[in-house]
């Protein structure tokens, strides 16, 4: 199925999205439909840079459309499409000289196509959080665009009415000038003072009627901008600081820009209309005329509705952003950051006319403490259409840097609120003048509150800050929001947080995993929703039995799923959040093998833990734990390599994978096999080598059981083991803060093991170690070396497998006291056999 095909078959709200798109010239939609698999099926990114690939397309395109013209032809029906597309194809040879421009505006088309398939898949995905817009949206926006045709429909008729009006003023001037000429008898003036009296009487009439119509449109008009401004446009606004903070909400500006260009566009009309009564006036008027008893009201409110029209169609279009920031509004000091203004009154007059001037802290600079900031970079540009694919009026600043601008001392003063660093906010605010038609108004616009540090580590607390901002506070000039900061009740932090989730990992938090949080949050209770969390809470106060905020805990898991375990969590094999009494609960009504993945409660940085349950001799269930893996770990091997390689040692030596089924009951493989890193067959260019893996092998009930006991709260008696405390040898993986869960106890040779390991270009061990020991616990670890570490070459079918493996063994201080365990196979088997041996045997000495 074709990307256009698929498009066609969302939903109305992106649907119209798509439809919205194709509004313009610049690619025609029938264009994009009847030649949509050869549009797909061309490099148009590439051909946008190469301007020779961009002319071959550019003759090809020709040619499809040549094709598609004869194939209407023959067809009875089609005779407007048929002419269409000669007249596309016309509108296309402009491009003759840059075929690179034609591919930059069709590669622009897709990727914008690609953006709403992409929204649509993430609100199908998120069952919590499927952005349908509510009927009473839906009819809103009905009434709007009803009025404005309404409004557009009034103003055709009244420029036909005013040509009337014009017309019959002419020719009453004209038979009353004739009048006064005619030397006729009194009988035959008298008849034709009663027709210029009827005429005259007729055109009072045909006046105040058109002032009538002016005023009532502009009833309308104000109707329309009272629905822009105090609805629409306040609706859009929050939209955007939701999106700020991950919400999957449509923020795009056709619509909004559709209508303030339509509604300015007839008020300049009327502002015509105004004018031609004027130059009406100006060559007749009489006793009692309307027009200059209310035409100078009638104007006075077109300006009004004009002005405010234009100043709340200056809007910030895309917040301020750092490209290696965490998010939007969070900025560093001498970091380049880019912002976009946009004015949606579309106007191809003003096009490179009005220049906008970017300054920062108007609203803050009389805040006593506050930190100030110069702005570097290009402080002024012109709105212009080029800068948006779709003819938008748009100012792109991408290059601006703040600096901290030195007040006395030259140091941070205590401001009046006490606030820290990362709980002020500053603003980027936006100037420009409009002048058009005889209206001059100026503008100026603001983002939203940012927050400014000055050093990454500060990036944490920073965007702790717009999350709370964005969630909680309405009003975007607040720049003293922190100064008595509002409690989030449970449903909103409990969306934040999951908005958190969607971007990180394209799923948000299903309403098992919400209540999970809230019970441990807050206890057991009928209902969460007047439940609050402060913002103290939130971000400043330690968890208890830690030395970290609740924040902490949850932003550290977030980065663990955004680096290592996005595919896991967006596929939905992540619990995630459970606590350890309904784990065990969970698994001990399934069948032995089944294991559960959540996150660890006890560690900073994040981590993540499986448990599964297995069955004693006496049959009943037992519910083990891994001690949880960190970024360190991960980063190292990925958790599905974890659960595929994973083993536990048995009586008699015998190393078993206790992971048989995911929760509830998915096999494992089946629910984890498309993200081993292992290959077999030809894709894999180690069979020629002896074949060796690493494997997870613990003594036999070496992991830490899930205590017995009630359920408690978070971060209490039911937690994780804290990673300060000390392992017995009892733990699945030995391992501290910075230490792998490869690397534990004992001795090597750090350089011979570098040696070896150098042989494999793609070994998952880091290239170097320390130069002090490290330590290798044999427990934990009985094969260090990947496929291809132990043999410097290719193995022909000829040579000796055990002579050749002799000889390199026979190094000396090659391997140093490591007790190495691999599985070995036939000489004859190593091609033909993609497969590992299933058991290794960790006290079997190895010999050729």
């Amino acid at each position: 199925m074709t990307q256009w095909e698929r498009l066609q078959q969302l939903e109305t709200v992106y649907s119209q999205r798509a439809s919205d798109l194709y509004n313009g010239d610049e690619f025609p939609m029938e264009v994009r439909h009847y030649l949509a698999a050869w549009i797909e099926g061309q490099d148009w990114e590439r051909a946008s840079r190469d301007s020779s690939q961009a002319a071959f397309l550019f003759q090809v395109l020709l040619e499809n459309l040549d094709n598609q013209f004869s194939r209407f032809a023959q067809e009875r029906d089609s005779f407007l499409l048929q002419r269409n597309f000669r007249r596309y194809k016309q509108n296309f040879q402009k491009y003759q000289e840059e075929p690179c421009t034609l591919a930059a505006i069709i590669n622009w088309f897709l990727v914008k196509e690609k953006e709403i398939l992409n929204d649509a898949e993430l609100a199908q995905q998120v069952q919590t959080l499927q952005v349908q817009p509510a009927a009473m949206e839906l009819e809103s926006q009905r009434q709007i665009e009803k009025k404005l045709k309404e409004l557009k429909t009034k103003v055709e008729v009244m420029e036909h009415s005013i040509r009337c009006l014009e017309e019959q003023q002419d020719e009453f001037d004209f038979k009353y000038q004739t009048h006064r000429m005619d030397s006729c008898t009194e009988e035959e003036k008298k008849k034709q003072l009663e027709g210029l009296q009827k005429m005259l009487n007729a055109l009072d009439k045909c006046r105040r009627n058109f002032l009538s119509d002016i005023s009532v449109m502009l009833n309308t008009a104000d109707v329309l901008r009272l629905a822009l401004i105090n609805e629409e446009l306040v609706d859009w606004k929050r939209r955007q600081q939701k999106s700020c903070i991950g919400a999957p909400d449509d923020t795009s500006l056709e619509h909004l820009e559709k209508w303030f260009t339509q509604v300015i566009e007839c008020m300049f009309q009327l502002q015509k209309f105004l004018q031609k009564l004027d130059e009406l006036v100006g060559k007749m008027t009489y006793e009692n005329d309307p027009i200059p008893a209310q035409k100078n009201c009638l104007k006075s409110k077109v300006d009004t509705l004009l002005t405010q029209l234009i100043k709340g169609s200056f809007v910030v279009e895309s917040q301020p952003f750092m490209p290696q920031g965490r998010g939007p509004l969070v900025l560093r000091t001498n970091v380049q950051f880019s912002v976009k203004v946009r004015l949606l009154y579309k106007a191809p007059e003003l096009n490179h006319v009005m220049k906008v001037t970017v300054s920062v802290n108007n609203s803050a600079s009389q805040l006593k403490g506050f930190r100030k900031f110069n702005v570097l970079g290009t402080l002024s540009k012109a709105l212009n259409m080029a800068e948006s694919m779709n003819g938008g009026m748009v100012a792109d600043f991408r290059h601006l840097t703040l600096k901290d601008q030195k007040v006395g001392g030259g140091g941070k003063g205590i401001n009046d609120l006490s606030l820290s660093v990362t709980e002020e906010l500053h603003q980027i605010t936006f100037q420009t003048q409009f002048d058009y038609q005889g209206l001059s108004v100026p503008l100026e616009t603001s983002s939203l509150p940012a927050v400014v540090i000055s050093n990454s580590s500060q990036q944490q607390s920073a965007w702790a800050s717009i999350l709370w901002f964005n969630t909680l506070c309405p009003d975007p000039e607040n720049v003293k929001f922190f100064e008595t900061s509002p409690a989030a009740t449970w449903p909103q932090f409990g969306e934040m947080l999951s908005w958190q989730f969607l971007s990180c990992g394209k799923r948000g938090l299903d309403n098992g995993q919400l209540e999970t949080l809230a019970i441990k949050l807050f206890g057991k209770q009928q209902s969460y929703d007047n439940c609050k969390i402060s913002w103290t809470k939130f971000s400043k106060e330690n968890l208890p039995d830690t030395n970290f905020t609740l924040w902490v805990w949850l932003d550290g898991i977030l980065n663990l799923v955004k680096l290592y375990l996005s595919d896991l969590w967006s596929d939905g094999s992540i619990m995630g959040f459970v606590s350890k009494g309904k784990e065990r609960l969970l698994l001990k009504k399934k069948q032995d093998g089944t294991f559960l993945l959540r996150f660890s409660e006890s560690i900073k940085d994040g981590g993540i833990t499986f448990s599964w349950v297995q069955y004693g001799n006496n049959g009943e269930p037992s519910v083990q734990t891994v001690k949880p893996f960190t970024s360190a770990d991960l980063k190292q091997i990925a958790l599905p390599d974890i659960l595929c390689n994973f083993r536990i040692m048995l009586v008699g030596n015998a190393p078993v994978n206790p992971l048989c089924y995911l929760y509830p009951n998915t096999p494992k493989d089946q629910a984890f096999g498309k993200y081993y890193s292992e290959k077999t067959g030809e894709e894999n260019p180690y069979l020629k080598y002896l074949k060796t893996k690493l494997v997870f092998v613990s003594k036999e009930n070496g992991c830490s059981g899930v205590r017995e006991g009630p359920e408690s709260d978070l971060f209490t008696q039911d937690r994780d083991p804290s990673p300060s405390s000390n392992a017995g040898d009892d733990d699945v993986l030995l391992h501290g803060s910075e230490r792998s869960p490869m690397f534990s106890s004992s001795t090597i040779d750090a350089e011979m093991l570098n040696i070896i390991l150098d042989s494999d270009a793609e070994s998952m061990i880091p290239d170097e170690f320390p130069s002090s020991d490290l330590h290798i616990s044999p427990s934990c670890l009985q094969l260090p070396f990947p496929e291809c570490a132990l043999l410097p070459e290719a193995l022909s079918p000829e040579m000796n497998v055990n002579d050749t493996l002799q000889e390199f063994l026979n190094c000396p201080g090659i391997l140093n006291n490591i007790t190495l365990h691999i599985m070995q196979e036939k000489a004859d088997d190593f091609i033909r056999d993609p497969g590992f041996q299933d058991h290794v045997y960790p006290n079997t000495p190895l010999t050729p």
